[in-house]
């Protein structure tokens, strides 16, 4: 393509730009299926005509078809008609799902792999993205698109055979039809704010039930639930009215389309009747309008403005479209800009038993928080490795980064004498099992969620962690779910099925923030001795921790100061 071509090309907008950029796997399906569909349209001119011809022939009494003939293909092309319809609607319907479960597929694949210090998009936030904003494209793609393209020809070809009876009725349509794009214009630049207002709306109505979900515990304790409540429905009701506006948009604009359409099919219906009565001699080539041209015009006048209704009806499928596509671009680059951990998230196979370590380490715990530096250290399999140091020096950001979850600015990390980066960082994270300071669990039953859909032993490791009684107190045992935060169970028996799952994996490292923090002594014993038994089998532990019983099981320990300044490794006694 030439750059004069290119700065001939009509400017697109970033709305436009950003849904064009997520349409592109399906453009080609999208375009055979408006293609089919506009065919189907023009195939009306072909039934207008066997109609028109029929009917003509009986007032005249010169039948140029008879009846029965004109009825059987009438008949046959409604049928052909249909067909193409079904077709084009099934090859629409098809793209629309694949580009919502493509989009989708980005969203959570990107997001999998952002790295745990990113602040946006926030998980409510990317949850309505994902969930409800996200299956709005799929009208713009199943309705508006075929509907574009029966637009730009359908009313073409209808417009040239009417010119080719009457040159005045070709004048109206042709005056009447380009007054509804311009209005529908006019009235997507109120719809486009409109949709934008509501897409924002959805979204903080999500981040702020999230939220409130997530504290209810406390506003309960505080007494606040009717204050909760109150900022819920306040968020509603901003909601309603939004939708409210944007519901108001889309009826103007349809009625604004019904108005011209109905003017246009009116002026063609007078011409076409006075003609016939002798009063206008006018307006057709070469003498007066003949009765099957005349019933012909009728039949095709209102099929000339079906498409730009149809345009019209989907007119909002496309703004909001627009709206969702733009919101997507902004998350994505969001996502991007983060950062992401190392890997890709892929299954892998572990790597053999050796000793991991760190030198040169340095850190940085946000993208725009001053980078903490760590002492060197090493823990061979079988050890323990303990980290102590006050709330904020960096005690987690250490193993997120020993995790691959956070890249490092300098220094490296080592599996024996495998460095730790983009291609070696899934088969390091196969060996490790970790154990957050807040557990987490998939939605499925608790067997899967402690196996992943692994083999081996699995009541052999909830024995190991201690875990077995937890089972035995749940509700359907192993059958149970208990949601994403454990519901059901107490933190520290979260933190005994995490070591669970640790041992059904067989990890070789264990990263453990904060074990024991919040717990009564005798469930943080349990936990402490769950992970002894991991090293027992040969794991190599590292535990941050505040705890001095933890830190005292550890056969070394690594002091972290204030703001990541380097301290010696002390030997535990």
């Amino acid at each position: 393509m030439t750059d004069q071509t290119q700065r001939k090309r009509r400017p697109v907008s970033p709305a436009e730009a950003a849904l064009r950029r997520l349409a592109a796997p399906i453009a080609p399906a999208l375009r055979r299926a408006g293609w089919l569909s506009a065919v189907s349209e023009c195939l009306w001119a072909g039934q207008a005509a066997v109609a028109a011809l029929a009917i003509g022939g009986l007032v005249s009494g010169q039948a140029v078809l008879s009846p029965v003939a004109a009825a059987l293909v009438f008949l046959a092309l409604a049928a052909v008609r249909a067909g193409l319809d079904a077709l084009a609607g099934r090859l629409a319907q098809r793209a629309a799902n694949r580009l919502v479960a493509d989009v989708r597929l980005q969203l959570t694949s990107a997001a999998a792999r952002q790295t745990p210090r990113a602040d946006r998009p926030a998980p409510a936030e990317l949850a309505s993205l994902a969930a409800e904003k996200a299956v709005m494209l799929a009208p713009w793609a199943a309705r508006y698109q075929p509907a574009m393209t029966r637009a730009r020809i359908v009313p073409v070809v209808l417009l040239a055979l009417t010119a080719y009876f009457s040159w005045a009725a070709a004048i109206v349509l042709f005056v009447a039809g380009p007054l509804i794009p311009v209005f529908m214009a006019l009235v997507g630049m109120a719809a486009k704010e409109a949709s934008e207002r509501q897409m924002s709306e959805i979204g903080s109505l999500n981040v702020l039930l999230a939220d409130r979900i997530a504290a209810i515990a406390d506003l309960r304790l505080l007494g606040a639930e009717a204050r909760a409540g109150a900022d819920l429905a306040t968020a509603s009701d901003g909601l309603h009215q939004r939708t409210m506006k944007v519901l108001a948009v889309a009826f103007l604009s349809s009625t604004v389309l019904e108005l011209f359409s109905a003017l246009g099919v009116a002026m063609v219906a007078v011409y076409v009747g006075f003609a016939l009565l002798g009063e206008i001699r006018f307006g057709a080539w070469g003498g007066p309008l003949s009765v099957e041209a005349g019933i012909f015009l009728l039949m095709i006048a209102p099929e000339f403005f079906q498409p730009l209704r149809d345009l019209a009806a989907a007119w909002h499928d496309r703004v909001s479209a627009q709206a969702v596509a733009e919101e997507i671009g902004e998350a994505q680059r969001a996502i991007a800009a983060s950062g992401t951990i190392l890997g890709h998230g892929a299954a892998a196979e572990p790597l053999p038993p050796a000793p991991f370590g760190w030198r040169g380490l340095t850190v940085r715990p946000g993208p725009e928080a001053p980078p903490l530096h760590f002492p060197d250290a090493v823990v061979a399999p079988g050890g323990a490795l303990g980290i102590k140091g006050p709330s904020g020096a960096g005690k987690t950001t250490l193993l997120a980064a020993l995790g691959g979850l956070i890249r490092a600015e300098s220094g490296e990390i080592r599996w024996g004498d495998v460095v730790l980066d983009d291609g070696t960082a899934d088969r390091i994270r196969a060996g490790i099992g970790w154990l957050p300071q807040t557990p987490r669990f998939i939605d499925a039953p608790l067997s899967e969620a402690l196996t992943l859909g692994r083999p081996g032993d699995l009541a052999a490791a909830l024995r190991a962690a201690r875990a077995e009684d937890i089972i035995a107190a749940l509700p359907g045992g192993l059958s149970a779910r208990l949601g994403d935060l454990g519901g059901g169970v107490s933190g520290g028996e979260a933190r005994r099925l995490m070591i669970a799952r640790a041992h059904h994996a067989g990890a070789r490292l264990i990263l453990a923030d904060e074990p024991t923090a919040d717990l009564d002594p005798d469930t943080a014993d349990a936990v402490l001795a769950g992970l002894m038994t991991l090293r027992d089998t040969g794991a190599a532990l590292i535990v941050a921790s505040h705890d001095p019983r933890v830190l005292a099981a550890m056969e070394q320990v690594l002091e972290i100061a204030p703001h990541g300044t380097d301290t010696e490794a002390e030997a535990a006694q």
